[in-house]
């Protein structure tokens, strides 16, 4: 997999040297840059979005969040609770399958609940009814699948044949949709207009017949509105006519753009030796920091990288005893030895959240830097005790 960011922006004026190794970087004044692409597209299109907190859940920059979109989308109950907690405006939940001990909750927590199937809603009818007989504010969502495949990879595609992920939609029928205010998909990962398009040309003809029923439409997420070549005016025009046929409220749920570009993930090189190729340890780990590197898989962009013409690839793999534990091969910008430190781009996302303490391998540190004023704060560290009591 190939990605599409990686844009160095204002961290090539960085010292690596600021911050612990490893650690996470996370760019304030780039952050707020891409908040106001997508405020701007809100806006312009008379929209809501709402960040996705599964791909960046960061909350101490949740301020800044709330000073541009509409609120935030949960996978689950401990979402919606740092959602509540910490993040302003609306919260809409899904998940694959509520837990019935826990939807009461979210329905308390939520102002759109959204299922993966029209079953689940009737078998949770009585909860449902509970809730909203305690005062309880909420609507019903119902995530469709519209069958219809974009992505590059099937890992990755909810529309990749099989897929458990949204009802399919050529099996929707009327008694499927009662009570029923929302209709929510999700097919894109990465991706620009075109995709999101032709999946709406598919999906229009089996849902037109609701559209007098339904007050909201939830386009979910893997839109890539804040990369530089993104069609954003294209997609104001279309998000326009879109709310014109349907009358429908829409939504976005970007989860990526709100942090691309927006970080780095800055390590250091332990030791270096030959084994066919020069090869290195560093105490950056792809299956513990950078899971999507193994999963996608794919390369993450380095920072300073040198020009892929000139200079001797290098492997470089985390400190953990997992063989497959490889990053990439690399022309590094420093020395190929102990103790220089080095940096992947774009990992704010999808990496900060997925991150594990596999082997013992310490979790990165977080700060929060500001490129515009040059100020620095440590968010968080960990220590062992954060290892240690997540173990019995």
């Amino acid at each position: 997999m190939e990605t599409r960011a990686g844009d160095p922006g204002a961290f090539t004026q960085f010292d690596l040297n600021r911050v612990d190794s490893p650690a996470f970087v996370v760019d304030a004044a780039k952050l707020r840059a891409n908040l106001q692409i997508l405020a701007d597209v809100r806006d312009r299109a008379g929209i809501k979005v709402l960040a996705a907190l599964k791909a960046f859940s960061m909350w101490s920059v949740a301020p800044i969040i709330g000073e541009y979109l509409d609120g935030v989308c949960t996978s689950g109950l401990w979402e919606a609770l740092l959602a509540a907690e910490h993040y302003d405006g609306e919260i809409a939940t899904y998940c694959a399958a509520f837990k019935p001990d826990e939807l009461g909750e979210i329905c308390r927590l939520s102002d759109h609940v959204i299922f993966n199937s029209p079953m689940q809603v009737e078998r949770c009818s009585q909860i449902l009814a509970f809730a909203r007989s305690r005062g309880d504010r909420f609507d019903i969502g119902l995530r469709v699948n519209p069958l219809h495949p974009e992505g590059e990879v099937p890992r990755y595609d909810p529309c990749a044949p099989f897929s458990r992920l949204g009802f399919p939609v050529d099996q929707l029928k009327g008694e499927h949709m009662q009570g029923i205010s929302g209709i929510h998909f999700h097919s894109l990962c990465e991706q620009d207009l075109e995709p999101l398009k032709r999946t709406w040309d598919v999906l229009f003809d089996h849902i037109e017949p609701w559209f007098g029923q339904l007050k909201w439409l939830n386009f979910g997420g893997g839109h890539h509105i804040t990369r530089a070549d993104y069609q954003r005016d294209e997609l104001v025009e279309f998000l326009q006519d879109v709310k014109d046929d349907t009358g429908c409220e829409i939504y976005l749920e970007p989860g990526e753009a709100v942090a691309l570009d927006a970080g780095i993930l800055t390590g250091t090189i332990l030791d270096s030796h030959w084994n066919g190729k020069p090869l290195t340890i560093t105490d950056i780990s792809a299956t513990c920091h950078m899971p999507d590197v193994l999963e996608a898989p794919y390369r993450p962009a380095m920072l300073g990288e040198e020009d892929l013409g000139s200079g001797e690839l290098v492997r470089l793999g985390g400190p953990s005893c997992l063989a497959g534990d490889v990053i990439g091969d690399y022309r590094l910008p420093v020395p190929c030895e102990p103790g220089q430190r080095i940096a992947f781009l774009d990992q704010a996302h999808y990496s900060m959240v997925k991150t594990t303490t596999f082997n013992g391998v310490p979790l990165p540190s977080i700060w929060l830097w500001d490129s515009e004023n040059d100020s620095l704060e440590c968010i968080r560290r960990f220590g062992y005790e954060d290892f240690r009591d997540r173990l019995s």
